[in-house]
Order: C-alpha cells, then structure tokens, then sequence
C-alpha cells in the first residue's frame, strides 16, 4: 500500500489531512491482517501529528496504550515506512479526557471486516492487565492428594476438563482456611484449561485486585473496557471473595458480571476462608449465587498429607534431606502448607550455605520461631499416657506383655509415634515400653505403616492423638 504526500508549498496545508487519511488506511491494513478484536483497539487511538521522525497517537485509556505498544506498534512502524521512510518511532499519549472509541470515532473512519462478530473475541489473546499471572509452579500435577482435599482436587480436575460449565457445579467454590491448596487448585485448573482448550480465555485474580481495578476504572473513566474485558472471559476465577465483604459499589459490579457469565453459559470459580452462607457484609443476593452451585471444602491436613507434601517438595533439591527430619517437620507444623514449605526451604538453605548435614537438633535451632515442639516438648511417657486415654486403657498396659489386639495396636501405634515425634532411639524407646528390644519397635512401627494402607481409621486415630499430645 502506499499513498503519495504532496510536498509543495502550495499543498503544506493538506498534509495534516493527508497523514489522518494515511492513519486511516493503515488501520484498515492491520485490522484486514489479524481480524479478530484488532478493531476494539486501533479504533481507539487518534492520529495527533508527526514530529521528528516520530507518529504521535493518541489513546483514551492506558490499557489500550499498554496494548497497542505490545502488538501492534512493529506493523504500524512498518506501514507507515512504506509511506515516508523517514519515520522511525512511534509515541503514543493517553488523554483520559477523550471518548473511548466504542466503534469508529476517529476521523476519518474505517471498518473492519464485515464477518466479524462478538465471537470471534477468542481468536485474539485480548491484554492481561486485570488478570493476574498463573503461577507456573501450580498444576495437577504437583498437587499432593490426600483424604482432606481428594474431593477438591476431583471437583477442579473435574471442572477444568469439561467443555463448558459443569451441570450443578456453576460457580465452583472452594473453602479452606488459609495455605490448604485453595489457590493451588484454581491455577492448576488454569493451567488445563489454558493448554486443552487454547481458544477460551481464562481470568485469574485476587477479590482485592479486582476491587482495586474496579476502583482504578471509575477514577480513570474508562470503566467500558473494565465491565467489556470481565464479561468477555470464558472462566473467571476470583481467589479471596472474602475481600468484597463491606465494599458495596464492587459488589454492585460483581454481581452483574456474575450474571452476565452465567446466563452466557460461562464457568466461574471462587475461593474464600468460609462458606458462602458465612460471608458477612456481602449482599444477600450475591451470598445466594455464590452458594447455588458446588461448595466443596479444602479440610485441614493429616501427618500422611503433610509428610507426602514434604516428600514430593524435596524431589527437585539436590540436598539429603533425611526421613525422620521430614517425620519432625510433618508432625510439627501443622497450622497450613505454606508454613510447611516455608519451614523446609529454611532448613534446606541452612544446609546449603552451611555445607552441614541436616540434624534434628539444628532443625529446632533454625525453626525456633515456628516450631511447636519448641513450645511443647513431647516425651514417651506423654505419648503412652495420650495413646492409652484415646484407646480407654491403661498405661500400664501399653508397657504390659499382654498380646491381646487391643493392647497391641495402641502399644505399636505408641512406638510409631515415639519414633516420628521424638528424637529418642530405637533402643530408648524399647527401653520404655517394658525394656523392650529395638526389634520390636522396627516391627511395630513397619505394622502400622502396613495398616495405613488397609485401614483408613488408623490415619484418623494417628492425628487425634498427635493434636491432643500438641494441646498439652
């Protein structure tokens, strides 16, 4: 394409008309080039002048700035240089004063190609300024299922496949206190969908983001794009709902997007740290939506949980990191994952840069601050004391000869315990459970790692006694 500029002194006057003309053509090019949402922001940029080899445009929002810069401004440079060689940069102001171009308000205008429809929103990756960034570091695969999050995890897994929304599960809406996999799962869910079906567009972000866009939109009047970018995705995720609680004009807006989604058959998922019924200071009619599809609970974590969280978390680190060190730390951390995993990169770092191995008691020294056992010190008569008022018999029984089934299982169950929350010896445990030998501690606590595996209460009566020997 090319358009010839008159030069002459006697045509100076037209010029400027001449380069909106040339403006004008070259959105059409671009627009005829990708299709798509091209037209939603080219027509929303102004030609101002050309001044030192430089175009100068002019946007009513800085995302359609930001956006533009990102995409478009190598073709723009390119046509505008099959024109006037000369040119070699391209400046673009924003002016929040000027009406956003809802369709063609430039001045001389265009129009892109007539088969286009709103449809076609998917077939261009629109700008992720509102949406925040998935952690790579979250997927299916590095989440750690157990018992307390199983139904979570199958009801994501579950979501993130299906083609459209699920049937009774729209919204998906996980509730967990803080650090249980919340997060996790809704950027894993992410992730799938964004890798099995490229076209839709998923939106990711915090209740606190999207309050503070919310707010940043009315302030910089450009609200049009902030209601057109959250009612065009095909999954919204808002992590936090709890966050709205109180702030009336946010929730105003959230409940029509919410509408909006759901009646264009759209899947949402949310996250807050209590049941919908729960949320204080939201509206009513926001409560109820929240609550009419699947609210799934992200329970609390058991020792097995946390010890395969640990295990899994260690794969990737070139540092021995020894067993019963993973044992003491599931045991002892216990409030959520992050902690968890904040507990075990210290210990790692310490190791590292202190070329040392990694002990039980250096492991207390570095977590003195969030240690449990710092605060609680758990000895062997604790634990039988514990073990045996759980079990309604005698102390004096678990450290008895008596054989019978059950004193057995609470004695093993006793001696598992004393070996993972206690930095004693196989031998010193023997000694007090009746001046046992350590072969018989070896065998007890091998029998219960065998009965987790064919008994699912023996993981239920493990964590009863560990929180009650931690209540001590």
């Amino acid at each position: 394409m090319s358009i010839a500029l008159q030069n002459t002194d006697q045509y100076q006057s037209t010029i400027s008309n001449d380069e909106h003309l040339l403006w004008a053509q070259i959105k059409k090019s671009i627009i005829s080039k990708y299709l798509g949402f091209t037209s939603r922001w080219l027509n929303n940029l102004d030609f101002k002048s050309t001044e030192n080899n430089k175009i100068i445009l002019v946007s009513s929002s800085y995302w359609t700035k930001d956006y533009v810069e990102r995409h478009y401004t190598n073709d723009i440079l390119i046509e505008w240089q099959n024109n006037n060689s000369n040119i070699n940069n391209i400046c673009i102001e924003v002016n929040c004063s000027k009406p956003s171009n809802k369709t063609s308000q430039s001045k001389i205008k265009t129009h892109s190609n007539s088969n286009y429809s709103n449809n076609s929103i998917n077939t261009i990756e629109i700008a992720n300024n509102f949406s925040s960034p998935l952690d790579p570091r979250f997927t299916f695969d590095s989440f750690v299922v157990a018992k307390p999050n199983e139904f979570a995890f199958n009801a994501a897994y579950a979501m993130a496949k299906n083609n459209g929304p699920m049937p009774n599960s729209n919204p998906l809406f996980l509730r967990g206190d803080v650090g249980l996999g919340k997060t996790h799962l809704m950027h894993a869910a992410g992730h799938y969908i964004k890798a099995y079906n490229a076209r839709k567009r998923v939106v990711y972000l915090s209740a606190e983001r999207y309050m503070y866009h919310f707010i940043n939109s009315l302030r910089n009047k450009n609200i049009f794009d902030f209601k057109e970018y959250f009612r065009s995705a095909d999954v919204l995720m808002v992590d936090d709902i709890q966050f709205i609680s109180g702030k009336e004009g946010t929730q105003e807006e959230f409940f029509h997007t919410f509408n909006e989604l759901i009646n264009s058959n759209k899947q949402l998922v949310f996250s807050a740290d209590r049941p919908p019924c729960e949320l204080k200071r939201i509206e009513e009619r926001i409560r109820s939506r929240l609550n009419c599809g699947l609210v799934v609970d992200v329970n609390a974590t058991t020792f097995e949980l946390r010890l395969g969280i640990l295990q899994s978390k260690i794969r990737n680190i070139p540092i021995h990191i020894p067993d019963n060190i993973l044992e003491y730390l599931a045991s002892n951390i216990m409030s959520n994952v992050r902690e968890l995993e904040g507990a075990l990169n210290r210990v790692v770092a310490y190791a590292k840069y202190n070329n040392t191995n990694i002990t039980i008691d250096n492991t207390r020294s570095i977590l003195s601050d969030m240690l449990i056992a710092t605060r609680i010190v758990v000895t062997i008569k604790d634990i039988q004391c514990k073990t045996a008022e759980y079990f309604d018999i005698t102390t004096s029984a678990i450290c008895s000869a008596s054989r019978e089934r059950r004193v057995t299982i609470p004695r093993q169950i006793a001696m598992y315990l004393s070996k993972t929350l206690t930095t004693k010896s196989l031998p010193e445990i023997g000694r007090e459970f009746g001046g046992r030998d350590h072969t018989t501690v070896i065998h007890a606590c091998r029998k219960i790692v065998k009965l987790k595996q064919t008994d699912v209460q023996i993981d239920q009566k493990l964590e009863a006694i560990r929180k009650h020997l931690h209540q001590c």
